[in-house]
């Protein structure tokens, strides 16, 4: 899968999602202090789906109705350890749960998605 790590997405956490083989960009090497409005553009032009524990991308997404990029995952919780928010993305793929075309919130008790392509066409 290929994955979009924003800022506050720790290295040991993104190790945890390439050693399993999941093509895992990172903000903070890419474009570095960029607004949220271009990260959703890089992770778009480069068809990847965002994790970020920053909830403002439900705003750009859903309310100021931004060209949305493969996917996000907006994780809502407090990690336990650096490792932890790229071991639970990598269960939620192990899962089948489908993390592209979609908006994934997840916290410990499990995650909800929408559609991304449903507001394309509302």
């Amino acid at each position: 899968m290929r994955l979009l790590a924003n800022e506050n997405i720790p290295l040991a956490s993104i190790r945890v999602l390439e050693n399993a083989g999941h093509d895992v960009a990172r903000v903070s090497e890419r474009c570095p202090g960029a607004s949220d409005e271009i990260v959703v553009h890089v992770a778009r032009s480069e068809k990847r789906t965002i994790v970020t524990f920053d909830r403002d991308y439900g705003e750009l997404i859903f309310r100021r109705r931004l060209p949305a990029p493969a996917g996000i995952v907006y994780l809502r919780f407090v990690p336990q350890s650096p490792a932890d928010a790229g071991a639970y993305v990598l269960r939620l793929i192990d899962d089948g749960i489908e993390l592209e075309g979609r908006f994934t919130t997840a916290d410990r008790a499990g995650c909800r998605q929408t559609m991304l392509d449903r507001l394309a066409a509302g």
